[in-house]
Formats: C-alpha cells, structure tokens, sequence
C-alpha cells in the first residue's frame, strides 16, 4: 500500500481491485484546507478514463506489472507489432493504448512494454528518440540578432521547435518524455 501523495505519472494501482494506471496527478493545497491529490486514471480492464480526488491520507494497492524489453517492428491496420528480444514472440498492441507514443515509434527501436496479468497496457520509451526531419522551414542567415527557432516535423508526426541551423533529412535527438529537441545527431 502506497500513500496518496506517493502517486506518479505512469504508475499502475488498484481500485476496489481494478488496475488503473495513472496519466496524470495535480497535488492542490488550497489556502489553509488540507492537501488534494487529484489523478486521472484508465481503467485497464475497460479502457475508460476517470478523474478521482485523494485526500493525503488516502492509501492505495500498487498493482504487480512485468515489464519486458522488446523491439517495435512494423505498424498494420490499428495494431502496432512489438517482438519480445529474448523469446521472439510477437505481439500487436492496438493504438488506443500507446496514445502519443507511437509518433516515437521507429522500426527497430528497443522499449519496455509493460504488461498486467499477460495484457499488455503501456509502452516506456528509452528518454531519448533519434528522428529525421521531414518538414522545416529554410533557414534565412541573419533575419535576426536574437536566439530563434522554427518549428519542425519529424517523421513519426511529432512537431517540435528546433534551431534554425536543422534542414529537412538532419536526424535529431528528441527527449521523449517531454517532446522537445536535445541536440543534431
């Protein structure tokens, strides 16, 4: 059992004994009140998405997940195919449930799927994405004195800022956690 106030983004606990895992987690203190956690959570076994409010005393049962290393291979229809480096076994996830992710997403990329009683429910990316540009802005030398960047898309379909130095074709370092660029690989 974990405290209220212990709760993180991305962890899996049980509510009146269903796994939810956690998207997002507000800690409010309002004024002189006491302290409210407030989390949205999916509920693993429906899929659906609800929004509960802990007080800090508040206890709850973290859920047992097993994470595996495996390698995303290809993309058909609505299901993303992941195959497990050790076992070779093959898996295809369904595009609900990695959300944002997949625009991280490249063949060969090595990730952590995470599975809860052997129903996989979350994919945890390395911190860093080396994606190629696919669509920029050129660069114009000395339009200004001042530190600027330009908006990028990467070929996933992620959008990020980048310096004006990066041009269509440049692979780039993205911080997958937060989706913003780190550096020209």
């Amino acid at each position: 059992m974990i405290q209220a106030t212990q709760v993180r983004k991305g962890m899996v606990v049980k509510i009146e004994g269903v796994p939810h895992i956690v998207l997002e987690v507000t800690h409010i203190t309002p004024g002189n009140w006491r302290a409210i956690i407030q989390c949205k959570m999916r509920n693993l076994t429906t899929n659906l998405a609800k929004e509960l409010r802990l007080r800090s005393s508040d206890r709850l049962e973290e859920a047992e997940i097993e994470p595996f290393e495996m390698e995303y291979i290809y993309a058909a229809n609505d299901l993303y195919y992941f195959m497990n480096v050790e076992t070779y076994e093959q898996i295809g996830i369904n595009r609900d449930i990695l959300g944002d992710t997949i625009k991280f997403l490249k063949p060969n990329i090595r990730v952590k799927v995470e599975f809860y009683e052997g129903k996989p429910f979350g994919v945890v990316l390395p911190k860093y994405v080396e994606l190629k540009v696919v669509e920029t802005q050129t660069n114009i030398k000395d339009a200004t004195a001042q530190a600027q960047s330009k908006p990028a898309t990467l070929e996933g379909g992620h959008t990020c800022q980048v310096p004006p130095f990066v041009e269509v074709g440049n692979v780039i370092k993205v911080n997958a956690e937060t989706g913003e660029y780190v550096e020209r690989v």
